[in-house]
């Protein structure tokens, strides 16, 4: 081994058991730490890999630390904003069913059960719905940066006819509902899947209930949806 190849192997050793110190404190860290902290670690190796295959040991120290800037400022792509609305919505939602979350791709989630949101075959939006879209809604239309996707799902009783139509009409009666408290529909996406997507069996009326449900997504404009 010569000595070029010794001291990046005497760099990334050390560099790898650095991430994997600080990928184990993410526990303890808030959702914005933990992007910062994974997009760092993963900068760091990367840089190091890079840096070292160019320049050797000063390469690799230098990829590096750039990296793992470069690697902070990408990872961390849960903003306190996107913090924020998830907070406000998980107290505005209590008791209510809803399931609010963050989703792999860093989205809010809201997903709203049948029993707040619409009758059987029905698309008008139930009172209970309307008091989560308020909450959901505000400060929105003074945030242009913020997009959002509603898709609307159905179970299996009747046809694919019936149910797409459905699905489609109940995301569009949310959709409805957002732009008349000021968002912009440009900045509102709605799609139905009628019965196509479960979350359950339909083999049992609770189950039935579980899949008549409405998704709401929420995602800043420069982040993947």
């Amino acid at each position: 081994m010569n000595t070029d190849a010794r001291s990046f192997k005497r760099l990334v050793l050390p560099t790898t058991l650095a991430i994997s110190l600080l990928l184990s404190a993410c526990a303890n860290m808030s959702a914005e730490q933990k992007g910062t902290a994974t997009g760092a670690g993963i900068g760091v190796a990367a840089g190091a890999v890079l840096g070292g295959l160019i320049g050797g040991r000063d390469g690799a120290t230098t990829g590096a630390l750039l990296g793992g800037a470069a690697g902070a400022v990408g990872g961390n792509i849960w903003s306190k904003k996107m913090e924020a609305k998830r907070q406000a919505m998980e107290q505005a939602t209590q008791g209510t069913g809803v399931e609010v979350a963050r989703t792999a791709d860093n989205q809010l989630k809201l997903q709203v059960p049948s029993d707040i949101s619409f009758d059987t075959g029905r698309a008008d939006l139930k009172p209970e719905l309307r008091t989560v879209l308020e909450h959901f809604g505000n400060g929105l239309s003074n945030d242009p940066s913020l997009r959002v996707r509603v898709v609307g799902h159905t179970d299996s009783t009747g046809n694919d006819t019936i149910n797409d139509k459905l699905s489609v009409e109940r995301a569009n009666s949310v959709r409805n509902f957002l732009v008349d408290r000021g968002i912009s529909p440009g900045r509102i996406e709605a799609a139905g899947r009628g019965s196509h997507e479960p979350i359950a069996d339909n083999a049992s009326a609770e189950n039935r209930a579980k899949n008549r449900r409405v998704e709401i997504f929420l995602r800043e404009q420069d982040k993947p949806a």
